[in-house]
């Protein structure tokens, strides 16, 4: 449909402006720290999915669409890596590069994975749960990463965690997820407030952990699936007992 066409056509726009040219201009132009640019450039990529849930007219539309953020983004920036360009304008830990690519291919794949179960598999009512964890993955990592680096005292230092993790960045994680969690449910969702608060109570600790111990990035996958299967059986539940 041209909708669709059009709605992916937006889709890329965005990314090409949000995640790409704004943390360009905020590191090379504005100075701003690296840590913060890229916690920007996450957030950006969360609230894409608004997207992809509001503009596309079926879920396998908005997966494709979706993947074709990748399809053209992967080659793409595999090129870039090779330029002493990249380096200077884009926000990349690693030394060869290929963090941005392992990112938009991780951020792409849950989008699809939580679109596929919670809009494909359970119907487009539950359409809302996947924003909701979304949410509290994009804003809850950004506070934790921030946080963490600029309070964090108290490092934790097992096998299962990375290097670097705090107590405080967790508790920041948690919190932030919390208040995703509870806005989102109330003006995306239509819960009310004391679903949504209880909700987000509940669900919030679990995020700051599953984040914690997920290694290596991998908390792109892991906190928006762990909250989106805990979000829907409490939704099941409080429905059940009338609330």
């Amino acid at each position: 449909m041209l909708s669709d066409l059009i709605g992916t056509g937006i889709l890329i726009t965005y990314y090409l402006v949000f995640a790409a040219l704004l943390p360009t201009l905020l590191k090379t132009k504005l100075a701003v720290p690296t840590e913060l640019v890229r916690k920007i450039q996450h957030v950006v990529y969360s609230l894409s999915v608004f997207i992809l849930l509001e503009i596309f007219s079926a879920w396998y539309i908005a997966i494709a669409a979706a993947f074709s953020l990748v399809i053209i983004g992967y080659p793409f920036l595999f090129i870039l890596e090779k330029t002493a360009w990249y380096r200077r304008t884009f926000v990349d830990r690693t030394k060869k590069g290929g963090e941005l690519r392992k990112q938009l291919l991780y951020v792409q794949l849950s989008f699809a994975l939580l679109i596929a179960i919670f809009w494909g598999l359970f119907g487009f009512d539950w359409r809302y749960v996947i924003a909701v964890a979304i949410m509290a993955w994009g804003f809850g990592d950004a506070a934790a990463a921030l946080i963490g680096k600029a309070f964090g005292r108290r490092k934790f230092f097992h096998e299962f965690i990375d290097f670097g993790k705090t107590f405080e960045g967790t508790i920041a994680m948690a919190v932030f997820a919390a208040l995703a969690i509870f806005f989102t449910l109330i003006t995306y969702g239509g819960q009310s407030w004391y679903v949504s608060l209880l909700i987000a109570l509940l669900v919030a600790p679990l995020c700051g952990i599953t984040e914690l111990f997920s290694k290596r990035g991998s908390d792109t996958l892991t906190v928006p699936l762990s909250a989106a299967f805990s979000i829907m059986p409490l939704i099941y539940l409080f429905y059940w007992l009338g609330w």
